[in-house]
């Protein structure tokens, strides 16, 4: 990807996924996007928050589709290229086979405070290293206690032109984001700068953690 092709990489140009599509079975098998976070659904609230910072949205759902309708956001199961594929390449699939824009912005369901200068910052990121993909750094304690930056896969900017890549990776058995964007320019965006919430990047994998977030959000 060469820099004359990002020189359009602005925010109305940018397509916003949530992912939604997700089993839930650390949280009893809940519809997480349905769970509700201070009162408003989870998927909702992320909307509401990622819906400034780029020029389209659409969730990813399997279950609970008039609900997601609701929100007023297109809303696109799996894609059945993928056959009985769990999983977030599947919904990073279904966007890119949707997405109108030039690129595209994954954010999950669960992880409510992300930053609000999330996409303005992937896409210089992005532009600048002339990459196929910018994915969030965020900083997390490790079992020795220390902190260090580890990606966010799941908070992925790219340009729809990797459908393709995608489309190959997974019929050759590939299932982890990570080990997909290897495969080609990966600049990573590190999100540990003064004012940034080191909370930012928590995720909500269980009710209780749901919860824990809740109380936490100042």
């Amino acid at each position: 990807m060469n820099t004359e092709t990002h020189a359009s990489l602005h925010a109305e140009n940018i397509t916003g996924v949530i992912l939604a599509g997700g089993r839930g079975s650390r949280m009893g098998g809940a519809d997480k996007g349905q769970q509700n976070f201070n009162g408003v659904p989870l998927a909702l609230h992320t909307l509401l928050r990622l819906s400034p910072q780029v020029g389209e949205t659409m969730i990813n759902a399997n279950r609970n589709l008039a609900a997601y309708e609701a929100f007023g956001a297109p809303v696109w199961p799996d894609s059945t290229a993928m056959g009985d594929f769990a999983g977030p390449l599947a919904g990073f699939l279904t966007a890119l086979e949707r997405c109108e824009t030039a690129y595209l912005l994954t954010v999950p369901c669960d992880t409510p405070l992300f930053p609000a200068d999330l996409a303005e910052r992937l896409a210089e990121a992005l532009a600048a290293g002339g990459a196929d993909f910018a994915v969030a750094a965020a900083p997390e304690l490790t079992e020795t206690g220390l902190t260090e930056l580890r990606p966010q896969p799941v908070f992925c900017l790219m340009h729809i032109d990797m459908m393709e890549s995608l489309v190959r990776f997974t019929k050759n058995g590939g299932r982890k984001i990570d080990a997909w964007t290897a495969l080609h320019k990966t600049v990573a965006v590190p999100f540990n700068l003064p004012g940034d919430d080191p909370r930012a990047f928590c995720n909500a994998n269980t009710l209780a953690e749901l919860h824990q977030l809740e109380s936490r959000q100042s």
